[in-house]
């Protein structure tokens, strides 16, 4: 379970981005958090992710504060952030091959992932592609399949959705299909209520760093 309890992040005295955030997202749940931009779903990812530290407040997982998991040996947890992080003067193979060798895999067993993976996502145009001959769809795509050499306990997932076109929505959902298992925790963040509901079965709404009700976020839209 990831409980989070009177979060707070604030950049100025002035400008809080997250304001008393409290939430729960139970083992396998998959939830939306639903918002405008710059309404604090990002902050709350790179928070869960560790990569940002909150200004006050407590953030657990599985019982455990958050503070004292190691992603690599205790949860196994990815995240796919909305500017897509890579060696972008490697190849799609090259990069891939640096993930598994980060993760220490033995010789063998990475090329026998690797060659996996380009059969079953149909890598096989790109895979000798440099990234920064992608576009940023492919960049999306190539983050999510990058997380399929490991069973996820926890996906994050920022706000990559939109712009998308229904063609690369469909490349993205099959994607999940294959690395989402019905305990994996899946927790995105959208601007748009059609993506939350096509992808999740819960919705949290955010508005200028706080946790809103659905009414209190509709009245916010219809201004």
């Amino acid at each position: 379970m990831l409980s989070i309890k009177h979060l707070f992040l604030r950049y100025t005295r002035e400008f809080y981005a997250l304001y008393d955030i409290n939430m729960e997202v139970s083992d396998g749940e998959k939830v939306a958090l639903v918002g405008a931009e710059d309404s604090g779903k990002t902050s709350l990812l790179r928070i869960i992710s560790k990569l940002e530290e909150p200004t006050k407040g407590e953030v657990y997982l599985k019982d455990r504060p958050l503070k004292k998991i190691n992603f690599r040996f205790d949860i196994s947890a990815g995240y796919v952030p909305a500017t897509p992080v890579f060696l972008e003067n490697k190849t799609v193979y090259e990069n891939l091959k640096y993930i598994l060798s980060e993760r220490k895999v033995p010789p063998m067993e990475i090329e026998a992932k690797i060659n996996d993976a380009v059969i079953d996502f149909s890598l096989e145009k790109i895979k000798d592609e440099k990234i920064a001959n992608l576009s940023i769809e492919e960049k999306y795509i190539l983050s999510l399949i990058r997380l399929s050499f490991r069973k996820l306990d926890f996906l994050m997932i920022d706000n990559i959705f939109d712009g998308l076109s229904e063609f690369y929505l469909e490349i993205v959902e099959e994607i999940l299909d294959k690395i989402v298992s019905p305990t994996t925790t899946l927790i995105l963040a959208t601007t748009d209520e059609k993506i939350a509901d096509r992808f999740c079965r819960r919705k949290i709404y955010f508005r200028s760093g706080s946790i809103v009700t659905q009414n209190e976020f509709c009245e916010q839209n219809n201004q």
